[in-house]
């Protein structure tokens, strides 16, 4: 399971990348309403993102949170790597501090594949593709109808 962290993360990186395409900055209050998520830690998540060059910012007239022209996509793995650790793939699906091929855990193989699994989706699936499906009006980013 994500962190609530990594969850805010990732919703907060697609609607800015769908506000962006729309030509639009949004601020940390605008994120944090449309995620659903407190705009106190909606800001030190989007913090961290910024510290770590996967989304910039702007302060004043103008200002915001933007992608930079020209950056390299960013995939689910990219956010997921940085704000839960390497470690996220290769965890124990029982929560075991040892689990391996030698020392399986009761479930070791079958979410060997899972894990596999998702690794693959989150390494191919882009902040990009999802904010256009935000702004199609395909995908939500939080509970509220």
């Amino acid at each position: 399971m994500l962190s609530r962290t990594t969850e805010y993360g990732i919703r907060a990186l697609i609607f800015i990348q769908a506000e962006n395409l729309k030509d639009k900055r949004p601020k940390v209050s605008e994120i944090a309403e449309g995620i659903d998520s407190p705009a106190h830690y909606t800001a030190k998540v989007l913090q961290t993102l910024a510290r770590h060059d996967l989304v910039s910012s702007a302060k004043g007239r103008g200002g915001g949170f933007f992608f930079r022209e020209g950056s390299e996509p960013i995939t689910l793995y990219m956010v997921i790597k940085l704000l839960e650790g390497e470690s996220f793939f290769s965890r124990c699906g029982f929560g075991l501090n040892e689990c391996s091929d030698g020392h399986p855990c009761p479930m070791h193989d079958e979410y060997h594949k899972i894990r596999q699994n998702y690794y693959e989706v989150v390494s191919r699936l882009s902040i990009y593709e999802m904010a256009v499906k935000l702004g199609q009006d395909k995908v939500y980013l939080h509970d509220k109808i």
